[in-house]
Formats: structure tokens, C-alpha cells, sequence
């Protein structure tokens, strides 16, 4: 697909960059923002993240090198009403070049270190779906009247989708890759299907949904409970055993504590030795959920309902970590269980919305079942692990933008691992603001490539939109740029994405 052009080693512009799609003129400016903010307080317009880049064409080579990249949308006026949610840093971070799988810290965050089942009773009427998506969510408060009529005819299409008594997964992959309009609980529904959480057939729901949540806590029972309970309660059983055996006896009998149920055994199925085991794992869990979006009331503040969120990720995150002792915890599994556990608990079906922990659990399972080996350090060198992902991502640079590759891997010498590590190990949570995440999340979980291949592309397609830049800066400017990724419109990115697979090199 790429050329050489006349006089230099530049590759020519593949045909679909200077497509009409591609260079259309930007989307007229939403309106401002409705006074009426959410009460999880995630204020977040993809318009407003939209940068402009604007520069005085002087030369056929600036012509040239333009193609690459088509003028962003304009940034639309809105009227600022309340604080943001998502805080912009406004300072210049410093520029960190370590290797982020060395020994200094495998994983890290950007801030600290490093279903619903009566869809039915929502489509009763097209206007209570057209309020919802309009007053609902800040993510839908401020966008384009087209825009939002777009999203009242998706969300409509998803209610007729989901009202089907057998879901059609093909239709809803396809709809929900354009974006899952917000309000009505549909985001939450749609996730648990696409997760397989909920099976297609609707008559089977209510049951596996009963099943999951009962299990779930058991899981909680068995898992969570304090050594001293569990004592406690072996005790009490073995004493009424001895009570039942000594009633001709005549005499009282004496609860003897085994080598295992002793605090200081160091025994291999001592409760106690496992519970001291699990304190430093859990202590960090601690310290990840008690950070976790701090600039949302949803997650952090003094509220009840807030402190309550907190245990209830701290809950999920203790107990995948005991079920799954080949890998534990590691830092950054909260930012990835956040926007699921809030989708879900912020379901307007009250039943799942008390039931979003047990369902969040099952469905966080599901999605790091499709990269769980990024988190086992064992294999970070091995074709499954981390290393060799990262490698994918710039053999897919290279293929789409060979000048790109070579600008950044050969001239300036920026691993790829200093930036797309944080990007790929944590799905992108950390880049963009927490409403732009969902929207991304909704075309990485549709996709029916999988999860990876589509993340990739999107990452790919995040390097090439910002070309320019990249071109022009070395070691310190990229790096900067690439571990702090500019503000974007989204839906320009997803579409450069989906581009890079439409229209392959070669």
C-alpha cells in the first residue's frame, strides 16, 4: 500500500487517509450542558477532549505530511456549570523511562503509583427512552443534536434487540460497537451479554442470575471470613459432637485447638498462616481501592454510599486473588474492575444494582480471562506474555506507518514498552477521561475479533492521529506526549481504528 515517492524514502498516503470519510468537515458544536448533573458526578463530553491542530501549509512537504493526519474536530463551546469530574493535570509531569516490567514496580496507575432483566418495562415508550438518554448521563448532557438523536435511534434498535426472547448476538455486537447510548440500564445488559454473564435465551436469566449470586456469596463466606470466626465456629460444632457423645458420660468435656487452627503455625493448610499470608496482598488492595478514581464521589468522599462501593471492590478483588493464587493481585486490577462495578451498580433496576458486586465478580473474571497472562510476570518473555503483545503493537505500527515506526523505535529510541505497557495492561482506563473509557469499552467488548486485536488497533491508531507531533518531537517530547495522551475525540479515534483493519497495508 505504501509507496515510494519520488526523492526521498517516504511512504506515499495510503488512498483511505485522504478519503472524504476521513476528511470531513468536523460535527457541528453541541449545545451547553444541561444544569442537571449526574449523581455520580462523571462529568465528561468526548467534544470537549477533541484538540484542533491547525498549521499554515508552506511547503509540499507539509502538504504531504498533512495527509496522514485529517483535521480534528473543532472543540465545542460548552458552558462550564460545574466542576469536572475527571481532574485535567494542568503541570508537566516528568518524563519516567524506566522499563516499567524491570524490578522498580511490574505494574502502576496514572494517579498514584505507576443485566438489566426487564428490558421490557423500559421500551414501554419511545419518549421515556428519549429522556433517558438526554437527562440521564453528563456524557450525553452536552452533545450535538445529532448526535443525540443518533443515540435515541441506537438505544431504541438495542431495547428492540434485547426485548427479543433470543438475543441475537450478531445485531447487538454490531450495534453496540457504535456506541451504547447511556441511560435505561442498557450499558449494563448489554456488557453482561457480551461478557457471557447472561446467556442469549432471556427465559434463562432470572435463573443463572439466582445461581451466580448465590454462589458469589458463598465465595464471600468461605473466603472472607476472619480466622478467629472460623475457629470460633469449628468450636461450636465440635462441642456440640462432644455434648451429644458425653451426655451418660457425666462430665464436661474440653475443646482442644489442633496444630492447624493455631495462630502461630506456620503449617501449609493452617487458616492463620494463610490469613498473615494474605495481609500484604489485601493491604495493597487497600491501598489501590481506597484511590481509585478519587476525583469521583461515586468511588471516594465519606458518604455511605461511596465507602460502600469501596468494600464492595475491595470484596471482588480479595476474593478473585484467593481463588486464583497463580496470580493473585496485581496493581492496576482496580482501574479495570471500576468501570464495571459502576456501570452495574448504577443499573436502575434496583434488584441488580444490590446485586452489581456478585455480578461485577463473575463478569471482571470473564474479561481478564482474555489477557490474564499479561499479569503473570513468569510469562511476561514468553508469546502469551506482555512483552510479545507490545512487539504486535509496533509490528502494526510499522505496517500501517513505517515512517511513524522508524521516527520513534529507530531515530528517537522510544521503547514502545514506556507507554503502550499502561496502555494494554489497563485497557486504556488511564488515558482518556472515565465516560471517554466506557465508549471505548463498549467497541473493545463488542468486537467480534476479541478484545486484543481490537485494543491494539485502537493503540495503533492513537500513535498515527497524533503523527504530527510525534514527527517533530524527540526523546523527552514523546515520551512526555506518549505516557500523557493529548485530550481526543473519541469517535474519531474508533474510527481511524476501524479503519486500520478495513484497509490493511500491503
Amino acid at each position: 500500500m505504501f509507496n515510494s515517492t519520488s526523492g526521498n524514502n517516504k511512504k506515499r498516503v495510503p488512498d483511505w487517509l485522504n478519503s472524504s470519510l476521513w476528511s470531513s468537515s468536523p460535527p457541528p458544536p453541541p449545545a451547553s450542558p444541561s444544569p442537571k448533573s449526574s449523581p455520580n458526578d462523571v462529568v465528561a463530553d468526548r467534544g470537549v477532549k477533541s484538540t484542533p491542530v491547525t498549521s499554515a501549509k508552506s511547503s509540499v512537504q507539509e502538504a504531504e505530511e498533512s495527509k496522514y493526519e485529517p483535521p480534528a474536530p473543532a472543540p465545542p463551546k460548552v458552558a462550564v456549570t460545574a466542576p469536572p469530574a475527571v481532574v485535567v493535570r494542568a503541570e508537566a509531569p516528568k518524563v519516567e523511562a524506566q522499563d516499567p516490567l524491570g524490578s522498580q514496580g511490574r505494574y502502576y496507575s496514572s494517579k498514584e503509583d505507576g443485566a438489566r432483566s426487564n428490558v421490557d418495562a423500559v421500551a414501554d415508550t419511545a419518549s421515556e427512552a428519549s429522556a433517558a438518554v438526554k437527562v440521564s448521563s453528563p456524557v450525553s448532557a452536552a452533545r450535538p443534536a445529532s448526535s443525540a438523536a443518533e443515540d435515541i435511534s441506537r438505544q431504541a434498535q438495542l431495547l428492540q434487540e434485547l426485548s427479543r426472547k433470543v438475543i441475537n448476538m450478531g445485531e447487538l455486537r454490531r450495534l453496540a460497537s457504535q456506541g451504547i447510548p447511556d441511560g435505561a440500564g442498557i450499558r449494563a445488559t448489554v456488557w453482561k451479554l457480551l461478557l457471557g454473564y447472561l446467556p442469549c435465551d432471556r427465559s434463562l436469566w432470572s435463573s443463572e442470575l439466582a445461581k451466580k449470586r448465590s454462589q458469589y456469596e458463598h465465595f464471600k463466606e468461605e473466603l472472607l471470613m476472619n480466622p478467629s470466626e472460623i475457629t470460633r465456629r469449628l468450636e461450636k460444632s465440635s462441642l456440640k459432637n462432644d455434648e451429644l457423645d458425653g451426655e451418660d458420660k457425666g462430665f464436661l468435656s474440653r475443646s482442644e485447638i489442633t496444630h492447624d487452627e493455631h495462630p502461630l503455625s506456620l503449617g501449609k493448610t493452617s487458616i492463620w498462616n494463610q490469613f498473615f499470608q494474605d495481609t500484604e496482598v489485601i493491604e495493597q488492595i487497600d491501598r489501590d481501592v481506597n484511590r481509585t478514581h478519587p476525583d469521583m464521589n461515586f468511588f471516594s468522599g465519606d458518604s455511605s454510599f461511596a465507602k460502600s462501593n469501596q468494600d464492595s471492590l475491595r470484596n471482588i478483588l480479595i476474593v478473585f486473588a484467593k481463588l486464583n493464587p497463580g496470580i493473585r493481585y496485581v496493581q492496576g486490577m482496580n482501574e479495570i474492575l471500576a468501570p464495571l462495578f459502576y456501570i452495574f451498580r448504577s443499573d436502575p433496576n434496583e434488584e441488580n444494582a444490590v446485586s452489581a458486586e456478585a455480578d461485577t465478580f463473575f463478569c471482571f473474571v470473564e474479561l481478564l480471562s482474555g489477557f490474564r497472562d499479561h499479569f503473570c510476570q513468569q510469562l511476561d518473555n514468553s508469546v502469551v506474555g506482555i512483552r510479545s503483545t507490545i512487539t504486535r503493537l509496533s509490528l502494526l505500527l510499522k505496517e500501517h506507518d513505517e515512517e511513524l515506526w522508524r521516527h520513534l523505535e529507530m531515530t528517537t529510541k522510544v521503547n514502545p514498552q514506556f507507554y503502550a505497557f499502561r496502555w494494554i495492561t489497563l485497557l486504556l482506563t488511564q488515558e482518556f477521561n472515565f465516560a471517554d473509557s466506557l465508549f471505548i469499552w463498549d467497541t473493545l467488548l463488542s468486537d467480534p475479533e476479541g478484545l486484543q486485536e481490537t485494543l491494539l488497533r485502537i493503540c495503533c491508531a492513537m500513535l498515527i492521529i497524533i503523527r504530527r507531533r510525534l514527527l517533530a518531537g524527540d526523546f523527552t517530547a514523546n515520551l512526555k506526549l506518549l505516557q500523557h495522551y493529548p485530550p481526543t475525540n473519541i469517535s474519531h479515534l474508533l474510527y481511524v481504528a476501524n479503519k486500520l483493519r478495513t484497509h490493511p497495508a500491503g
